[in-house]
Formats: C-alpha cells, sequence, structure tokens
C-alpha cells in the first residue's frame, strides 16, 4: 500500500455562464488537517461545504486554497460616477478661471480615482446557484488532484524509508554479530579486570567480586536492545503496509527507535560499537524527518 505525504499542490480551472475560476491549493504537513481559505467576496457562503469537502479526501495536512472567479465582461461594463465627475469638474472650472489656465481635459477628469467604477451586474439566484455548483466541483476536483500528488510524493517517500529501514536492520545484525558480544571476548575482558582490582589491593573478596563482575556484564548487554529493534522493524513494515493514514503513529515508533539506540550507545563496552549505536541514531534522526511528512 503506498502512503501519502502531506506535501502536495494542485490546481484546476473551468469556466461557466460568463464568468472564469481556478482553484490553487498547496499542502504541508501539519498534527490535524487544516485550511485557510480565499475567497472573493459574495462567496464566503460556500466556506463551510468546501471544508466537509476536503475532510472527505485528506485526513491530515496544513491546506491553503484560493479561489479566484473573474467576470468574462469584467473590463468592458463600466459605470460614470455621475455626482462626483460633476464636482471636479465645478473645482477644476474655478481653478482655471484663478490661474488663467487652460480647460482641463474631460480624459484627465475620467482618470480620477472614483470616476469610473466597474458596473456590479445583477446574477439571478438561478446563475448564483449554477456558479456555486460550478466552484464546488472545481474545488473536489482540485482536492483530488492535491490527493494524488501526495500519494505520489508518498510513494517516493516510502521507497527512501524502506531503504532506511533496511541500514537499520543492517546496524542492528551487525551489532548482534559483533565480536565484543562473544562469550570467551566478555569473560577474558571481566577476568582481566578482576586482575587488574585485585593486583592493587588484597581486600576484596574475590568471589564478591567475580558476582559483581557478572551483575555489571548482564547490565550492559544489549541483547534486549536488539530485540526490540527487530519488533520495532516488523511494527514499521506492518505500517508502511496499512491502508490507513499511518504518520501519527509511525512518528510515535521513531520515538521507540531512538530510545533503543540511545540506550544501545550507553551500555556498549566497544568503541566501534558505540559507533554503530550513534550511525543507528543518525539514521533514526533522518527517518523521523521524513516521518513528519507523513499523512
Amino acid at each position: 500500500m503506498t502512503i501519502s505525504s502531506m506535501t502536495g499542490f494542485a490546481r484546476s480551472s473551468g469556466s461557466g455562464d460568463g464568468f472564469n475560476w481556478l482553484w490553487e491549493l498547496k499542502s504541508v504537513n501539519g498534527k490535524s488537517l487544516d485550511m485557510r481559505l480565499r475567497l472573493p467576496n459574495g462567496l464566503d457562503h460556500l466556506e463551510a461545504e468546501l471544508r466537509q469537502r476536503l475532510a472527505k479526501v485528506l485526513k491530515r495536512g496544513n491546506i491553503q486554497a484560493s479561489l479566484q472567479v473573474t467576470e468574462d465582461n469584467a473590463a468592458e461594463t463600466v459605470v460614470v460616477n455621475q455626482a462626483l465627475l460633476k464636482q471636479l469638474s465645478q473645482i477644476a472650472e474655478a481653478l482655471r478661471k484663478e490661474l488663467g489656465s487652460a480647460p482641463i481635459q474631460a480624459e484627465n477628469l475620467l482618470s480620477l480615482r472614483g470616476v469610473i467604477e466597474p458596473m456590479q451586474t445583477t446574477k439571478s439566484e438561478a446563475q448564483n446557484t449554477a456558479r456555486d455548483q460550478l466552484v464546488l466541483a472545481g474545488f473536489e476536483q482540485a482536492a483530488k488532484a492535491l490527493h494524488q500528488s501526495r500519494r505520489e510524493e508518498g510513494a517516493r517517500l516510502q521507497q527512501l524509508l524502506q531503504q532506511q529501514l533496511q541500514r537499520i536492520s543492517e546496524l542492528a545484525q551487525a551489532a548482534r554479530n559483533h565480536p565484543s558480544r562473544q562469550p570467551e571476548i566478555i569473560r577474558q575482558r571481566l577476568s582481566d579486570q578482576i586482575d587488574k582490582l585485585l593486583g592493587t589491593t588484597s581486600s576484596l573478596d574475590p568471589e564478591r567480586l567475580h558476582q559483581e563482575a557478572i551483575l555489571l556484564a548482564t547490565r550492559n548487554d544489549i541483547q534486549e536492545e536488539l530485540d526490540r529493534l527487530d519488533a520495532h522493524l516488523e511494527a514499521a513494515a506492518d505500517l508502511l503496509r496499512s491502508a490507513e493514514p499511518i504518520g501519527r503513529k509511525f512518528d510515535f515508533l521513531t520515538q521507540e527507535f531512538n530510545r533503543e539506540a540511545n540506550t544501545l550507545c550507553s551500555k556498549a563496552n566497544d568503541k566501534s560499537l558505540t559507533a554503530m549505536g550513534l550511525d543507528l541514531k543518525t539514521i533514526i534522526d533522518q527517518m523521523r524527518e521524513q516521518v513528519q511528512n507523513i499523512e
């Protein structure tokens, strides 16, 4: 099953009876599903329906959605503010007489702000309803395209996660087979440490010292951490096969991965084993960065 990213972009456009529309949707990661809408004046009543339709397609992410609507004849249909034009003409004529200047040209008055304005065409209720349905259908088309974009990004993300999980498995296996964990190596190291302590003082009880050494060796054993890493790898593989959104669960799982890597580093009694633990932490941190983008 292909996972979905929370990063994506989509747009859809179309036209209706005397107007054109354009939707643009952009998605980034987020803890829940949240949408910021930019709607033209007069279309705010669509917000609740838009949110409901988005929730049917996406589960998580911060979505920025903007709608542009243009009228086909918006540039040709204008109205002249006659009252303002008359007032400006009187002011201009008074100044001309006072200054003795040439008469002001009509185009200069018409270019002043507010004299010419676009005419707001009144549409019927049926026209507005048809427009709303087209805009909603266009949004649904864009939302589905965004979902597909996020799926395609998720497929690339899944390949990367599988590579990182494979690397974690390889490091865990290398740590499991590390020479420092061989019983004879552990016995020799403990024996050397005990001989060194006994050589410095005669007040230590050899039997008690052996018991403490065995207890210390048990505490430093990383078998439990390796077993839990194997279990986490199996859980991660199950999540990647899931048909449900897995982002939250996978994020929690990476924290468990990191906890085992930290403990392994603290228990390691060999430099190369510690280096393996640090490599594990690096891969897990990189994986968690990617997991933040999973839906």
